[in-house]
């Protein structure tokens, strides 16, 4: 799963030239959100249990939003899935 970018490195051939810091929006976050909730969905199942660390991992992705003053540190503030 993967979280909002919000840095890009510039590249001359190998070497680093510059790493720019982007800006995002809630829009962007809740795209991501919304498919790492999807991809995470089948663990909610009827038929399985769903770990300790499963729930509090979907659940940081819904607290986003009240959690971060701005879209940007939400997506620098992005869970980790559990293994």
């Amino acid at each position: 799963m993967t979280k909002p970018a919000t840095r890009r490195t510039v590249f001359r051939g190998t070497e680093i030239i510059e790493v720019r810091e982007l800006e995002v929006d809630w829009d962007t976050v809740r795209q991501h959100r919304d498919k790492a909730l999807k991809n995470s969905d089948w663990r909610a199942l009827k038929d399985l249990t769903m770990s300790q660390a499963w729930k509090d991992f979907r659940q940081a992705l819904r607290d986003l939003p009240q959690d971060h003053d701005t879209a940007t540190l939400a997506a620098n503030n992005w869970p980790e899935p559990p293994e």
